[in-house]
């Protein structure tokens, strides 16, 4: 049975990944002061958008992919190419793209005979949607797992249990360097997390929140004065996590900007030996301009997924 992937664009992983294991993305289109930008994680679309200076726009529009986008990816090519596609989208408490793409499968698993019938594909067609339960880097556990279930040869049941196992054990940390833009999006979304008075002071004093994902749920689980330090405490903590095991070997981290500023940040050269020494794989990634839009630019996301713990920041 061939067997592949489709994610949306909001997952951060990086590109090559993408194409190593042949993952299909679903694009989300941003609008923003007259530009069009077709998110689907293509590299050189992340480089126009950071470019152009537009993470800090308040007023974008974001148009996740439609019902009908979903149903034309999958019955003009990936019910053609594959005998069964796992589609593990963003959490669906944040954005209405999982309930598109199930929608979606229910035209495309009554009419995809017809289609590969046409084609001379003989065969049933499975479709299976996962709600990663997470946001931008927390996604990208469960797609690394599915690879590895996929390339081993489990059967589809087994991954897809597997998946949702790991989607209720994935963690996502968030570390944002404008509040204010975090607060003007959070706003406009209806969502309450970030206030104006903890935007306001923190903004003044420099502080900021580090947030966490975490089945479905966003909220912050700490505080730190300046970003840098922030992130040296939320990367030395994710590598104390990967020195204690992990339930999945990687940990995704994803960046609002150049990938070469990621690097440099305090912190990060610690975490990068503890994936080393434990045969951790550690995928970086620009975060997705949805992501940018949401978050601002400059964010720091990271995911991994492992036992139930609250964090020792």
């Amino acid at each position: 049975m061939r067997m592949g992937l489709a994610i949306d664009a909001s997952c951060d992983l990086p590109q090559a990944f993408l194409e190593e294991h042949n993952i299909a993305v679903m694009p989300i289109i941003v609008k923003l002061d007259g530009s069009v930008f077709k998110d689907d994680r293509d590299q050189q679309e992340i480089e126009r958008f950071l470019y152009m200076k537009l993470a800090g726009t308040h007023a974008a529009e974001t148009e996740p992919c439609s019902v009908e986008d979903v149903q034309r990816l999958f019955l003009d090519k990936l019910v053609l190419e594959q005998d069964c596609v796992f589609c593990l989208t963003i959490t669906a408490t944040r954005s209405p793209i999982h309930e598109h793409v199930l929608k979606a499968s229910f035209a495309i698993l009554k009419n995809y005979r017809e289609v590969r019938e046409r084609a001379g594909v003989p065969g049933p067609f499975l479709m299976r949607v996962v709600d990663t339960r997470n946001v931008f880097a927390g996604e990208g556990p469960a797609v690394f797992e599915a690879t590895r279930l996929i390339r081993a040869g489990e059967a589809p049941p087994a991954i897809r249990e597997r998946l949702g196992l790991i989607a209720n054990h994935t963690y996502a940390y968030m570390l944002p360097r404008d509040l204010h833009h975090l607060r003007s999006r959070t706003r406009k979304r209806g969502d309450r997390s970030v206030s104006l008075f903890s935007a306001v002071v923190g903004t003044a004093l420099d502080i900021k929140p580090l947030l966490r994902c975490f089945r479905g749920e966003t909220g912050p689980v700490g505080k730190v004065r300046g970003f840098e330090h922030g992130a040296q405490m939320l990367f030395g903590y994710a590598a104390r996590r990967v020195r204690g095991g992990l339930m999945v070997p990687v940990v995704c981290v994803s960046y609002g900007g150049n990938l070469a500023d990621l690097v440099k940040l305090p912190g990060y050269e610690e975490l990068r030996q503890a994936c080393e020494e434990t045969g951790v794989t550690l995928l970086e990634a620009p975060m997705s301009i949805t992501g940018m839009v949401n978050v601002g630019e400059g964010a720091v996301t990271l995911g991994f997924a492992a036992e139930e713990h609250e964090p020792d920041f």
